[in-house]
């Protein structure tokens, strides 16, 4: 399997997993402001579907919003819903281009309108380190609204593939 793959695969599992414990909040905690660099779990998870979503788009080529309205994912099976989706999307893609093309630099224009490229391979780094630092957010939320946080280290995700024999 391209690590590619498979990384963004962890990255799926790891998201849903924090989703799911975050579904065990009442909805009130869900979205009360706490702090960090998004006010509430709801949103932290707003942004991580949103930058999914960017990073998908950007591979391919095109181009995603500044920002996706909280409203409407309000919930976490909402969330868990549109994540599901767009991670599907990310695997379709990786799996239909050939392992070479992890080495293509592809360029993309950010919001503030400057050009940048980068090899596929990086881009794909950047999101999952970028979702394990709001995850680690999502952790911290969790904990301060009294809620115990699952383990989504990577070598958790490598040992519940052993465990489920994938």
């Amino acid at each position: 399997m391209m690590p590619l793959v498979t990384h963004v695969k962890y990255d799926r599992w790891a998201n849903l997993e924090l989703l799911r414990a975050a579904s065990h909040l009442d909805p009130p905690a869900f979205s009360r402001c706490v702090g960090g660099s998004f006010p509430s779990v709801h949103q932290t998870f707003v942004h991580l579907l949103w930058a999914e979503s960017l990073w998908l788009e950007r591979w391919r080529g095109g181009s995603f919003p500044a920002t996706l309205d909280p409203q409407e994912f309000p919930t976490t099976e909402s969330l868990r819903e549109a994540l599901e989706a767009v991670h599907a999307r990310q695997l379709r893609f990786l799996t239909s281009i050939p392992p070479s093309a992890a080495d293509e630099v592809i360029t993309y224009v950010n919001f503030q309108g400057q050009a940048w490229a980068y090899p596929l391979r990086e881009m794909v780094q950047h999101l999952i380190v970028h979702s394990a630092f709001h995850r680690g957010q999502v952790v911290s939320l969790l904990r301060q609204l009294g809620s115990v946080p699952p383990h989504t280290d990577y070598l958790v995700y490598i040992d519940t593939l052993s465990e489920t024999g994938v």
